[in-house]
């Protein structure tokens, strides 16, 4: 099975090898392999679209999570049935936004795309942050996955959320 990567937005330069490969190290990290995954990178115009249909938000943010399994605990596997389940879902990368938080913050762009793809696919595996203990148990979940991420390439991601706030 694999990885659906499609970048609608002209914005942003975007080097999709390297996407396609951190994300194939997430999903290696996560078990993941044997489920289809969609990645999606869109504008600022694209994904306030999305986040005000979707949430009744009427603002661009850092990435949307649309899970294939709505009802998954955090941290259990689907158990599909059929081979047409294998498929956790779509994760919608706000590219625009995510480059003028780096350009604020002085992160880099690849990097921090890779962090927020991990917390895109957190939310396909059932995690949520609603309430500050589904946060905390998110934000733990992340910085197992980018450690692991990070002792495999070397690099040093960190997860982007640093507090719990009910509103993002």
């Amino acid at each position: 099975m694999g990885v659906v990567l499609r970048n609608l937005q002209k914005v942003v330069p975007l080097r999709r090898a390297r996407l396609r490969r951190d994300v194939d190290t997430l999903r290696h990290i996560l078990g993941i392999q044997k489920f289809d995954l969609g990645i999606i990178c869109v504008d600022n115009r694209r994904i306030q679209q999305i986040n005000n249909l979707y949430r009744k938000k009427n603002a661009p943010t850092d990435v949307l999570s649309f899970p294939f399994y709505e009802d998954l605990r955090p941290g259990k596997l689907p158990c599909p049935l059929h081979r047409d389940e294998l498929n956790l879902g779509d994760v919608f990368l706000g590219v625009e936004f995510v480059m003028n938080q780096c350009q604020k913050e002085s992160l880099d762009l690849h990097g921090a795309l890779t962090a927020v793809t991990a917390h895109g696919i957190c939310h396909l595996l059932g995690y949520r942050h609603e309430t500050e203990e589904e946060w905390a148990e998110m934000l733990q979940r992340e910085r197992y996955i980018l450690s692991e991420y990070n002792r495999l390439t070397g690099r040093h991601l960190e997860p982007l959320m640093k507090a719990f706030s009910p509103e993002t």
